[in-house]
């Protein structure tokens, strides 16, 4: 079987597997339904109208589902795609039950509900892990080759070392070498990793690998991201990229105001239990101040305050040194732990959302003295400013904590060119997901709090010698 045909396969595995859960959930649900639910009904439904619940509810946690990635079988470990199904499940289950609570007018009961979150619950347990037994021993990690420039490509292979189930690096080979040397050397691989790569060389790698069917991972560079963002446009037979480099349209830039104040209220309501509980906590345990205000840049480099529940010590800056917070960083008290595990700590940034100083969705404000220092190596750093900050972003829900600055520009770039109402959905559902991932409130690492990165001054160096 050659690789288009492994490939097409997968899909149909990925399918057929799909296939099964939404039949497995849509019986149990008509089952529930019919049994439970609509015989309890003033008025029962009839036959289309109980399809159409079936299909109301499958419609449901299809979405659900999809948002948090619970069918991408053989991308996420089967621990991980599991935990996308069970938000997925939950949330649908929620939803449908309150929709069920309106039809019959509040006066059904949870329990049939809560009995078949049960059984789907353990049906996913057991799909997820099966499935991902299948896939892992059809499709076994591929054999790469990186192809590397002038920065270390020790991170990226270092983060694709933490999938073993999925990549295999087996060798790697600098771009000085002889271009035919190179090839030779990639031909003996099933993939190839273009990492910081001179732009006319890694043209002719890209067309190669296309030409021989070769699967390519490029580690992109930040004009590669912008151009992504761009639209197809014909002058009369000549084919054009158009960059448009104006944001969100009118009407959405309303809408998505309209939203935050709307969303920031109910949230408000909803966690202010939580809120006044989190206060307290902090209160107790070293009587110092409950909030924690500091200046951060939100659209075209506006400074305001923003409002955090304190998760350090007093004074943890007392210094005068402005850093992020590391791996193990003594200046966090065991309340602030916590609290920043659940993110609880953001929660005061509701109100910088109603405010308008934020969005619920956006790249994460940053200090000014930490823009200016990025700023310093990488002058693109100022790009994130060109949106409104957020509560939370695609470089949260993509990356952690640790992610390096440059790499979280990459990240913020792709939301600003790619930016829209479904995908400020999208994030905020992902979202939800990385509260129950713990790496994803990770620290920096020490040298990425103490250096400044190498593969932004590398790339500015072969602009300006080009």
């Amino acid at each position: 079987m050659n690789n288009k045909e492994r490939e097409r396969f997968k899909r149909i595995l990925i399918f057929i597997a799909a296939l099964i859960i939404v039949f497995a959930f849509s019986k149990s649900y008509s089952f529930v339904w019919n049994n439970y639910y609509n015989n309890d009904m003033l008025d029962p439904f009839w036959h289309n109208g109980n399809i159409l619940m079936v299909i109301l509810y499958i419609v449901v946690y299809i979405s659900f589902t999809k948002s948090f990635n619970g069918f991408r079988i053989g991308y996420s470990r089967w621990t991980g795609l599991l935990g996308s199904q069970v938000l997925g499940i939950l949330t649908t289950n929620t939803v449908v039950y309150l929709q069920i609570s309106l039809i019959g007018r509040g006066r059904l009961s949870i329990a049939p509900m809560m009995t078949l979150t049960i059984f789907d619950l353990i049906f996913a347990a057991c799909w997820s892990l099966i499935f991902s037994f299948i896939f892992k021993r059809i499709y076994p990690p591929r054999r790469m080759i990186i192809l590397y420039g002038n920065v270390n490509a020790g991170d990226l292979v270092m983060k694709m070392s933490h999938r073993p189930d999925k990549y295999r690096i087996c060798a790697s080979i600098s771009c000085d070498e002889d271009l035919e040397y190179i090839k030779e050397q990639i031909l003996k691989y099933d993939a190839v990793i273009i990492s910081d790569v001179p732009s006319a060389l890694r043209n002719k790698i890209v067309k190669f690998a296309l030409e021989k069917s070769i699967r390519t991972y490029i580690n992109p560079k930040l004009s590669d991201i912008i151009i992504r963002g761009a639209d197809d446009f014909h002058l009369f037979d000549t084919p054009l990229l158009l960059n448009r480099n104006n944001g969100l349209s009118f009407e959405q830039a309303i809408t998505k105001r309209f939203l935050d104040i709307l969303f920031s209220f109910i949230s408000l309501a909803i966690f202010s239990p939580f809120m006044l509980l989190t206060a307290l906590a902090i209160k107790l345990y070293d009587g110092g101040p409950v909030f924690y205000s500091q200046e951060r840049l939100t659209t075209d480099g506006k400074i305001f305050k923003v409002h955090k529940f304190r998760s350090m010590i007093v004074n943890a800056e007392k210094d005068g040194v402005a850093r992020l917070a590391s791996q193990k960083d003594n200046r966090i008290t065991p309340v602030g732990k916590f609290i920043r595990k659940i993110r609880f700590d953001e929660l005061p940034q509701l109100i910088n959302i109603l405010k308008g100083d934020m969005s619920f969705v956006g790249p994460r404000p940053e200090r000014p003295e930490l823009t200016r220092h990025y700023c310093e190596t990488m002058p693109e750093f100022s790009y994130r400013l060109k949106v409104k900050a957020g509560l939370t972003g695609y470089a949260q829900v993509m990356g952690k904590y640790n992610t390096t600055p440059y790499d979280k520009l990459k990240l913020d770039l792709m939301y600003i060119e790619h930016q829209s109402i479904l995908l400020d959905m999208k994030i905020v559902l992902m979202t939800i997901k990385t509260c129950f991932v713990p790496d994803a409130t990770e620290g920096v690492d020490s040298f990425q709090v103490k250096e400044t990165h190498r593969q932004e001054v590398v790339e500015h160096k072969e602009i300006t010698t080009k």
